[in-house]
């Protein structure tokens, strides 16, 4: 019989070895000795076991062993479960905590975040509401953690409504509380109510950290809040805050679609560390700011730092062409995405901006040709954009030829009925016009009031590609 000494020495040896282990195979090899000597129901082998685990990605191997501990102690599944949420097998957490509540082993107020951040990159939110339940049985729902867990569950899954109602109950909320707020209604398409938050968050006096602000920032440049965006950088020059790669591109992005690009270009000069999304923000902004040779000059000064352009870099280079009319700087720089100069293929938006390009500039033959070669059906915004470059130009045949394009993609639309309508009679062709007229009425379909000669007129589809 094995004394009580050599099992203490067996379990430092077996410690010591699992604390230096990076091999899997040396971890399969303790595995069978912890299983073999029965020492897995020890807390602090099973602990040091399952952080081995984690360390060498071999975290199967340390559920097969939890599985096989009788009643298991609740921080050894507290830190399983950890692990297991950090990974891409949320469920194995689920796992490991229905197998805790069989066992009758309680969870606590660890467990709960860390079982609620699981739960979070499910799309079915019944099993969060059991848990959050069973918060409420075992008293826990008063710890903030758990509070903002469970806020972090129901943003992640967009459903704010739940995440309001359990934000509205706490009786203190903190920074962690205020962000997950502002992130969820962002990451809702909810852009005003992320700026209410983000402003009722400044009215309790909690200061913001970087991760709030970048939220904020992305909430002010979808809905044009020039004046919230200033003051937050107003903020983040008075706090002394570094601007840091995210925080920095974060607000070139917002001055360039709120319209304050100058600033945008301050900031960029300003920033120590940039990466291509930095850049990326900077030629878009000058992009929609219609500061095409500016942004192409700064496209150049990309490429001779070395800074690889990807897909979005040449959308904002080209859109800026469009923008301009800059035909000649365009030609060479899409021919070369052909030829694969920039190690992928152009996309739909890419051919889409040589369009609108060429039929801007009256090039409508030239737009036509890239329609026909380009490996896509053309889309909605592509004959859209033809259809604009036709009519601002006086090219009635090829405005006509774009309608009835737009209607074949689109019959459900009115809007492109009144449009080919409103061609033909500019054409002098009054029974046409009227045809078309009632064919939409035909299809069931009705004249939308708010289509006015004024929203037919050709129009920017720059801000759509660049979205």
């Amino acid at each position: 019989m094995v004394s009580l000494p050599q099992i203490n020495i067996a379990i430092n040896r077996l410690i010591y070895l699992l604390k230096t282990c990076t091999s899997p195979f040396h971890i399969y090899q303790i595995q069978t000795q912890l299983i073999r000597q029965s020492l897995y129901e020890d807390t602090t082998i099973a602990y040091s076991f399952i952080t081995a685990c984690q360390v060498t990605g071999l975290l199967d191997s340390a559920h097969l062993l939890y599985s096989q501990i009788q009643r298991p102690d609740v921080f050894i599944c507290n830190t399983l479960i950890k692990a297991f949420s950090h990974t891409q097998s949320p469920l194995k957490s689920i796992s490991v905590y229905t197998h805790m509540n069989k066992n009758s082993v309680y969870p606590n107020h660890y467990t709960f975040p860390f079982i609620l951040k699981a739960l979070s990159d499910l799309p079915d939110l019944k099993q969060g509401k059991c848990v959050h339940t069973q918060i409420v049985k075992l008293g826990q729902l008063n710890d903030i953690y758990v509070q903002n867990s469970l806020l972090n569950l129901y943003a992640s899954g967009g459903h704010m409504d739940l995440c309001r109602k359990v934000f509205d109950e706490m009786p203190q909320r903190d920074v962690v509380s205020w962000t997950v707020m502002i992130t969820g209604y962002r990451e809702a398409g909810k852009f005003d109510d992320a700026l209410t938050a983000f402003e009722q968050m400044q009215y309790t006096g909690v200061r913001p950290n970087e991760v709030t602000m970048v939220n904020a920032l992305t909430a002010c440049s979808n809905t044009g809040a020039l004046d919230v965006g200033i003051r937050i950088h107003d903020f983040i020059r008075r706090s002394g805050w570094q601007l840091d790669v995210i925080l920095g591109t974060s607000l070139i992005h917002m001055y360039g679609k709120c319209g304050g690009i100058e600033e945008g270009l301050g900031v960029f000069q300003s920033m120590e560390e940039k990466n291509v999304f930095t850049w990326n923000a900077l030629i878009k902004g000058l992009a929609l700011a219609k500061s095409g040779e500016e942004a192409m000059w700064w496209f150049f000064r990309m490429e001779q730092e070395g800074i690889k352009p990807d897909e979005v870099t040449l959308l904002g280079v080209l859109c800026a062409c469009s923008h301009c009319g800059l035909i000649q700087m365009a030609e060479p720089i899409f021919r070369s995405l052909i030829d694969g100069k920039y190690g992928f293929e152009p996309g739909i938006k890419h051919y889409a901006c040589m369009v609108d390009l060429f039929a801007r500039s009256g090039h409508v033959e030239e737009a036509l040709k890239i329609m026909k070669e380009m490996p896509f059906e053309p889309t909605k915004p592509i004959w859209s954009a033809f259809l604009a470059g036709c009519r601002a130009h006086g090219d009635l045949e090829m405005s006509e030829y774009a309608a009835w394009k737009l209607i074949e993609l689109h019959p459900e639309n009115s809007s492109h009925y009144v449009l080919l309508s409103n061609i033909y009679a500019q054409m002098g062709r009054r029974i046409d016009a009227e045809k078309v007229l009632e064919l939409m009425k035909e299809r069931g379909l009705k004249r939308d009031l708010g289509c006015s000669s004024v929203e037919l007129q050709p129009q920017d589809h720059v801000h759509e590609l660049l979205a």
